[in-house]
């Protein structure tokens, strides 16, 4: 800082703190106005890869193909399904939920199209087509086929007949679907060819209506779901009963986000109090933190209400690290101003504050902006929860030194000087007098044992997978995970997988070269044009060669161990043969297509074939809770197996599919890890550079904290615990945060060296004042993170859990390996 600088702000912040802090004040009270507008998203934009190329090709199939948000209620009676209790309270169930205002249908196996149940002649079918609820129909003829029917079993009825589902279609909300359509097109075209000014204009405001809308929508998912839980409640009398389904999904995740923030920032606000407490045993060390606290969170909720940045499952703990961070910025001042109090005891309060700011704000200022340089690495990921949770935290840590600078130094002058009163701290019971007197006696050992630590962690670290199971991101005991297990082990698989066939144009077929003889140009151009028309209508696209083709790809995925349930044109193709009993030809297929009604034409044909676009549609379900699940082997085999083995063009072929996306967002796992390491890495010997202006000196403060990330991704290697969305930060975030610990120790060591001239008088000094500020710190920030081993989300556990271990490791290096490199390569002279 340059001495103006110096000035201006012992001027402007020492000297009138009670003007600072009404500013201060207003501030708070302004932004605190807008926590009002702070939102949560769990929507699935929350896991997309936007640039993902995959993703566009998903959202053009579903505009051609568009299916409704689907609730899925499994029902598992305590008496057999198809007896007459059984079946009526599924009767009584299903007519509650059709009341639900949101439930536009509900289909059940009371409500499946039965063709070979009764005695009724097709032709007398076709009008009223008989189902389990109808007179005449004979159960067990019924039961038999609802179980051997390739479109009903694992779809409405387990295998094993004790479970059914009822799917309940949500009433579509097409201004919302037209909002999310356009928003996606003006940001394609804003990506890949920019937008004009007229466009960059709409998209504001489609941006800003798309939102009320996606909101009024969420508001309605969640009185839904609540509905139909208080629905489904009394019938738990009668069997099991569980609600799945992406909408109830995303309203939990919700609820999740929701309470991991009170919890996250309750328990951190606990436990800061007890830490505090037993650190500095007086009132005005816990005051004073804890109101910097409240200030720095207060100000970025409201923030982030202000700009309408919404919170996601990656971010909701976003909280409870800006806090743990505010703590540890403010313990090191304390402990700063506390020894300064000690050794210069008649100082008044001013020069106290004033050497305390001076002495701390460049060691502070660049921890701040190592930690930011960790959590904005983040960015390079792709993944946008995880880029929005680096930016987010971002922003956070500039919020907090700036508060740290400001509000810290304003109410220790208001509050006064006062005598210090003794920590906890004698020599007798702390780890860094402790890990001084090691380091000094064992420090070749202790470099052994770290080399041999590394050697080990980059084994465990080729290991890593990012393989994971979107089931098991919930506790077992939670609605969506035993929900999602039913569904997945009894009704078929949970990850959609869809597989789109493109066919040749064949309206060549229809005419024959003697067909155009004796015809003008324009008579054959005529004539082909009829022809195309006429190819692609059902008389002529229902061909025995094509539904051939369907078929061989449908029983190809049926096949593969990894796939629960197949939905095609094959399905309702076999459906009309079996009840035949006989293969059906060309006519009779399209005959299957124009005489079938309307109704049942919309959800066994048309979701899965489009004549206009001369292409058919297969749709596969995962099994997701499978174990050895792989899915890039998995969807590597199947575009090789489609060319190779069914002799499919590859360009005729599309795989797509939500299973698709995750798996593509999980790739990009291994990318977004080497790109944040290598940035995180880059932006910290930057820091180091510029504060030491030492090569040498940049080394040692850096390798020491590698060996934190580095031992936890070698245990997650070696255990098997698979990277994900939080799991992925845990490198970049421990090295940004445990690298202020180097800085700090290093700078005081420069500056003690300097009194000292000894090498090892200086470590054990070092360790007795800094050492303690650092132990402080990083064992509060340890004990911060684990307390998000409270949250219902899995890799939020694993994210706390991981980190706190890698903290713990940096610390131990922090205050053996790195002053043992200090006595070995002397870098002071």
């Amino acid at each position: 800082m340059t001495s103006r600088t110096v000035q201006a702000y012992d001027t402007l912040v020492l000297h009138k703190p009670k003007l600072v802090l009404v500013v201060l004040l207003s501030i708070l009270v302004f932004f605190g106005y807008h926590t009002k507008d702070f939102k949560l998203d769990a929507s699935a934009d929350s896991l997309l890869l936007e640039d993902d190329v995959d993703l566009k090709v998903f959202r053009k199939i579903h505009q051609r193909y568009p299916s409704r948000d689907l609730l899925v209620v499994t029902y598992t009676p305590d008496k057999d399904l198809f007896s007459d209790q059984a079946l009526e309270s599924l009767k009584q169930l299903r007519e509650e939920l059709k009341k639900v205002t949101s439930v536009e249908t509900v289909f059940t196996i009371l409500d499946a199209p039965l063709f070979k149940s009764s005695d009724v002649p097709i032709t007398e079918m076709i009008d009223d087509v008989p189902s389990l609820e109808k007179p005449g129909v004979d159960r067990d003829k019924a039961k038999d086929e609802l179980l051997n029917n390739p479109i009903y079993r694992e779809l409405i009825v387990s295998a094993d007949g004790r479970t059914t589902a009822l799917l309940l279609g949500l009433v579509k909300d097409q201004q919302y679907n037209n909002l999310l359509q356009s928003r996606n097109e003006l940001r394609a075209k804003k990506r890949n060819a920019g937008l004009s000014v007229k466009e960059t204009q709409t998209l504001e405001r489609i941006i800003i209506e798309y939102d009320q809308a996606h909101e009024a929508l969420s508001e309605q998912r969640h009185l839904d779901v609540a509905r139909i839980r208080d629905i489904i409640k009394p019938y738990r009398q009668h069997g099991v009963l569980y609600l799945g389904g992406v909408p109830m999904i995303t309203d939990d995740m919700i609820t999740f986000v929701r309470n991991d923030l009170i919890i996250f920032g309750g328990g951190v606000l606990v436990f800061l109090i007890i830490v505090l407490t037993a650190i500095f045993r007086e009132l005005r060390w816990i005051v004073l933190p804890l109101l910097s606290c409240f200030y720095t969170g207060l100000i970025m909720v409201g923030v982030l209400g202000l700009i309408g940045w919404k919170v996601t499952v990656i971010s909701s703990n976003f909280l409870a690290l800006m806090l743990i961070i505010t703590i540890s910025m403010n313990i090191h001042l304390i402990v700063r101003y506390r020894q300064l109090n000690r050794d210069h005891p008649g100082d008044d309060q001013l020069a106290l504050v004033r050497t305390t700011m001076h002495k701390m704000v460049k060691p502070c200022l660049y921890t701040a902006l190592t930690t930011i340089m960790g959590f904005s690495s983040l960015v390079v990921s792709e993944i946008k929860p995880v880029i929005d949770f680096g930016w987010m935290m971002s922003a956070s840590l500039a919020v907090t030194f700036v508060t740290s600078f400001l509000l810290f130094p304003t109410l220790l002058m208001v509050m006064g000087k006062t005598g210090s009163k003794p920590t906890f701290d004698s020599d007798r019971f702390l780890l860094p007098a402790y890990l001084a007197r090691l380091t000094e006696t064992q420090g070749n050992k202790i470099l052994v044992l770290a080399l041999v630590l590394t050697i080990v962690s980059v084994a465990g670290i080729t290991r890593l997978r990012v393989e994971n199971s979107f089931i098991n991101y919930f506790s077992d005991d939670t609605e969506i995970y035993q929900g999602l297990k039913l569904i997945d082990e009894k009704l078929g698989g949970t990850t959609p997988l869809e597989i789109l066939i493109k066919f040749k144009d064949d309206s060549g077929n229809l005419l024959k070269p003697e067909d155009l003889e004796g015809l003008t140009e324009e008579e054959i151009q005529m004539e082909r044009e009829y022809a195309a028309t006429l190819a692609n209508s059902p008389e002529y696209w229902f061909t025995p060669t094509k539904v051939k083709h369907i078929k061989e790809v449908h029983d190809y995925l049926d096949g593969l161990p990894e796939i629960g349930k197949v939905l095609s044109l094959a399905s309702t193709v076999r459906v009309a043969e079996d009840y035949a009993e006989k293969e059906l030809d060309g006519m009779e297929l399209a005959i299957l297509y124009t005489k079938i009604p309307p109704k049942i034409r919309k959800s066994l044909i048309d979701p899965y074939v489009s004549i206009d676009d001369n292409e058919a549609r297969i749709l596969a379900r995962v099994l997701d809770s499978k174990p050895d699940l792989r899915r890039k082997e998995l969807l590597e085999t199947v575009r090789r197996d489609l060319a190779k083995k069914l002799g499919f063009e590859e360009q005729d072929v599309t795989v797509s599919g939500l299973l698709v996306l995750y798996n593509n967002m999980l790739q990009s796992l291994f990318k977004s890890q080497i790109k944040t390491i290598g940035v995180v890495m880059l932006g910290i010997a930057i820091m180091f550079l510029v504060l030491f202006r030492s090569i040498t000196l940049s080394i040692i403060g850096i390798l020491p904290n590698l060996l934190g990330a580095g031992v936890v991704l070698g245990v997650m290697g070696g255990a098997g615990i698979p990277m994900d969305m939080m799991t992925i930060t845990i490198a970049a975030i421990t090295i940004g945060i445990a690298v202020d610990n180097g800085i700090h120790y290093i700078y005081r060591f420069r500056e003690e060296y300097a009194l000292t001239h000894n090498y090892v008088e200086t470590l054990h000094v070092c360790h007795s004042n800094i050492g303690k500020a650092v132990f402080y710190t990083t064992m509060t920030i340890i004990f911060g993170f684990s307390i998000l081993m409270f949250s219902n989300f899995i890799p939020t556990i694993y994210f706390g859990l991981l980190t706190a271990a890698a903290m713990f490791i940096a610390l131990l290096a922090a205050l053996t390996v790195l002053p043992k490199l200090i006595l070995l390569w002397k870098p002071f002279g």
